[in-house]
């Protein structure tokens, strides 16, 4: 695991990047804002990692982006979704709600908790695995 540890300190500014990208793209569900790219983003993200990835889409909502990964016999599935609320009242935000800072060393942004930041360090957390452990010996979805 030194090695896992090591890859995910390496990455650490990367995969800080890739939470800024996320969190910066509004996906706001309430409001149907920009749920298609951010899709976008979250299949890429998994197409990155070698996954077969498929696009459902959903009446009145964001597609659901369903992918696979590995070829054990057991399965893991990870459900997150990738839309946030609206982020109002905006006078109770420091900074723009979308555009992502890190102040004192703690990252703020719409998103970040609930759910992409959730989600990325899954994705970054199977690409440390595939990096230093291997491939993985069971199946993953996420849908």
């Amino acid at each position: 695991m030194e090695e896992f540890k090591a890859y995910v300190e390496a990455n650490a500014e990367r995969f800080i990047e890739e939470l800024t990208e996320f969190c910066r793209q509004p996906s706001i569900a309430a409001q149907g804002i920009g749920l298609e790219e951010m899709g976008q983003l979250v299949r890429a993200r998994l197409e990155k990692l070698g996954a077969e990835v498929r696009s459902m889409p959903v009446d009145d909502g964001p597609p659901v982006i369903y992918a696979e990964l590995g070829e054990g016999q057991r399965t893991l599935l990870l459900y997150n979704h990738y839309d946030v609320q609206p982020p109002d009242p905006l006078d109770l935000w420091d900074s723009e709600p979308f555009d992502p800072q890190v102040r004192e060393g703690t990252f703020y942004a719409r998103g970040v908790a609930d759910n992409k930041g959730d989600l990325l360090a899954r994705l970054q957390a199977i690409e440390a695995y595939q990096a230093t452990l291997g491939e993985l010996i069971r199946r993953f979805a996420a849908g």
